[in-house]
């Protein structure tokens, strides 16, 4: 794994490859009282002829100094990040799945180390960077999720840091997704906080709505995390002629959908068979759930992200 450190300063150490093992922490963490650390989630992806890709690391740079500045944290540079990235995964190399078999998973984590009672900043910084290879989410092809509207739990508020990747969100949904899955369904869909009607996003997922030849999206004012899935599919989405509305979206208008999917970095896109809401359950048709939209625009991103596709997009980036 990759260990950089930070100190009063606010610049990081060059950083250095170190054996994955635990490390030490004081119970007086900053990380440990007060919740203080990002992170992100990318992938690298073996191609058929054996070389490495990385999906667009910058922007997970750039996300995770946004979601530092938030909770008053220096990051490491684009530079830099990008660097760690890439000796990381060229270190684990042996462990990126062969293509079409799944990929690596990249995990960077930035958290305050430094002892501290009080509730303040403190004055060290730990950027660590760690893999593990991963199947495909997907063991067939798309397989549609069934969704359940949460509307007494919410996930974010307007100036919280629900549009920025704290560990703290993930805690805040586990409640609501854990009372989901023991009914059955795939996971939770949030709703905005103020007014109970418009949609946020899934969990861990971004999510779109279909209809006609428009697709639709909450915009990113905060509440919401700014998914690089999300902003990938926006894009490519737009290139194939589609409409592409971010604006806030009603419940009632999820329900009159043509198709619904969510995006992700583990997902890519997911399909949603159905959303049910206050007892109302939708189901979308199309290939046993699976849309034409959710499954073009699947199969567009995975194979430029895996290299069976020419990048028109310039978003991958190739190791040796």
């Amino acid at each position: 794994m990759y260990k950089a450190k930070c100190g009063p300063d606010g610049d990081f150490s060059r950083g250095e490859i170190v054996p994955f093992e635990p490390i030490p922490l004081s119970p007086f963490a900053a990380v440990l009282n007060y919740g203080q650390s990002c992170f992100e989630g990318l992938k690298a992806y073996r191609k058929a002829d054996g070389s490495l890709l990385l999906f667009r690391p910058e922007e997970n740079a750039v996300r995770i100094i946004d979601g530092g500045d938030r909770i008053c944290m220096p990051a490491p540079t684009v530079e830099q990040f990008v660097d760690a990235v890439k000796q990381t995964v060229l270190a684990n190399k042996r462990w990126v799945p062969p293509t079409g078999k799944g990929s690596l998973y990249i995990r960077p984590l930035l958290f305050g180390s430094e002892p501290v009672l009080g509730l303040a900043p403190p004055t060290e910084y730990t950027f660590l960077i760690y893999v593990s290879p991963v199947g495909n989410y997907f063991k067939e092809g798309l397989a549609p999720i069934n969704l359940i509207v949460e509307h007494n739990f919410h996930r974010a508020v307007p100036g919280g840091t629900g549009g920025v990747k704290t560990i703290g969100n993930y805690a805040s949904v586990l409640k609501a997704q854990t009372i989901a899955k023991e009914n059955g369904y795939s996971d939770v869909l949030f709703l905005d906080a103020i007014h109970n009607k418009y949609l946020e996003e899934v969990s861990s997922c971004n999510i779109f709505i279909v209809k006609g030849n428009t697709i639709s999206t909450p915009p990113i004012e905060g509440t919401i995390l700014p998914g690089i899935t999300r902003k990938s599919i926006i894009e490519l989405a737009k290139s194939k002629g589609y409409e592409v509305e971010e604006r806030p979206v009603s419940v009632d208008e999820s329900l009159d959908a043509d198709e619904v999917f969510c995006t992700g970095t583990a997902v890519v896109v997911s399909p949603v068979g159905s959303i049910t809401y206050l007892g109302k359950r939708v189901e979308y048709g199309g290939n046993q759930g699976v849309g034409v939209v959710s499954q073009q625009l699947y199969t567009s991103l995975t194979s430029l992200q895996t290299g069976h596709a020419e990048d028109l997009m310039g978003w991958t980036m190739q190791l040796n």
